[in-house]
């Protein structure tokens, strides 16, 4: 349904490290009416729903091609309030990217690829054929796609549980080079992989700050500590980083050994890098996507915008009420440092610990919006916008 909106007042244009200002907004979806709090001067608008939708990416045209769970890849032309089912598939397509007469999409057990001309509205199943496979099976079967400002293309992927002995290296078997972000090697017609970082229990979204082009990940942290530790990372990625997990862990204060792995780490305790922001543990932050200047606002321009989708478990004792709420959030950066987090977009959980939305994929489009997708409770695609 189409949404209700409170009056907004404009926001003005601040360093982008300023505080955010907010105020709230009814949302009718449904026939039920939500509140929403999001910051002043924008408003939040539901476009479409879809079907377990993941994560998104905009195409140079203006197209926008979404994930899915359900097999399904979406195409949603401007202004993307009427999805297209560009090609339906047998496994889990969790993210898109595009090249150049070609769409790359990452499932669990490989990047797969087909020809693919802007504005398409059709693809054939099996037209979709291996480029490079990944490590398959259980345990955070999503997989990444992105190319990066260098042209080259990244793949994220995460462990199979919260200790296993998964790691980014040719020692380990193929089914266990999990953990971290991959960078696709093709030479001589024949496409493999090399290990761009590693140590990451589940790096679902990650992005390039604009100023500086140094990749940043999300990472869903492990549950057998506890509901409150460790924290989420936010980790700043370079090649050959290792960011410790499962063998270290970042406990707010400092990189401790976790002895739920008994193998031997793979790298020393002082090459494991700390996240250089943190969430709340349990939060499972999924789509990372930085504002480039000019979109949003000056307030938020060169910040990185995190889906938080909210935990699947509560305090003990606590109930669902106690569950980490689903959020959008915004890492501010200065000088191409990140310096905290502030929540963008609040109030997806009610008192009682109801969702109606968890956020998963972010994504700036053309018009300088924010969009996302939640995959849970509304399955559909929303918009926050400036208003002009």
């Amino acid at each position: 349904g189409l949404i209700l909106l409170l009056c907004f007042v404009f926001a003005p244009a601040r360093a982008s490290t300023d505080a955010l200002t907010y105020e709230e907004q009814t949302l009718t979806l449904d026939g039920g009416r939500y509140t929403a709090r999001v910051p002043k001067g924008y408003r939040l608008e539901y476009l479409s729903r879809l079907d377990a939708p993941r994560l998104l990416t905009f195409a140079a045209n203006g197209d926008l091609f979404i994930g899915s769970q359900s097999g399904k890849v979406y195409r949603l032309p401007p202004p993307y309030t009427r999805p297209e089912v560009l090609v339906q598939l047998n496994q889990y397509p969790h993210s898109v990217a595009l090249r150049q007469n070609e769409i790359l999409i990452a499932q669990t057990d490989g990047l797969y690829h087909a020809p693919y001309q802007p504005g398409q509205a059709k693809l054939a199943a099996g037209a979709v054929t291996l480029l490079a496979a990944l490590p398959g099976g259980g345990g955070h079967n999503s997989r990444t796609v992105r190319v990066g400002p260098d042209g080259r293309v990244y793949v994220s992927l995460g462990i199979r549980g919260n200790c296993s002995d998964d790691y980014l290296s040719e020692q380990y078997a193929f089914d266990a080079q999990r953990g971290g972000v991959l960078r696709l090697r093709e030479e001589d017609g024949k496409a493999g992989w090399e290990t761009f970082a590693s140590g990451l229990r589940n790096p679902v979204g990650f992005d390039w700050q604009p100023q500086t082009g140094v990749m940043f990940a999300s990472n869903n942290g492990p549950d057998h500590q506890g509901f409150d530790q460790p924290p989420e990372y936010f980790s700043r990625l370079t090649p050959g980083s290792f960011h410790g997990m499962p063998w270290f862990q970042f406990d707010g204060k400092q990189i401790r050994r976790d002895d739920c792995i008994s193998r031997a780490p793979p790298r020393p305790i002082n090459e494991a890098i700390a996240p250089v922001a943190t969430f709340p543990a349990r939060n499972a932050p999924m789509g990372v996507a930085f504002v480039p200047a000019g979109a949003m606002d000056a307030r938020l321009a060169l910040d990185a915008i995190v889906a938080l989708r909210g935990s699947w478990g509560a305090l003990p004792g606590g109930g669902a009420a106690s569950r980490r709420h689903p959020k959008l959030v915004a890492v501010r950066f200065q000088a191409g440092r990140a310096m905290r987090v502030d929540d963008l977009v609040t109030g997806f959980q009610l008192p009682d610990g109801q969702r109606w939305a968890r956020p998963v994929g972010v994504a700036i489009g053309p018009d300088g919006a924010l969009y996302f997708t939640s995959d849970s409770d509304t399955n559909g695609l929303f918009r926050l916008r400036q208003m002009r």
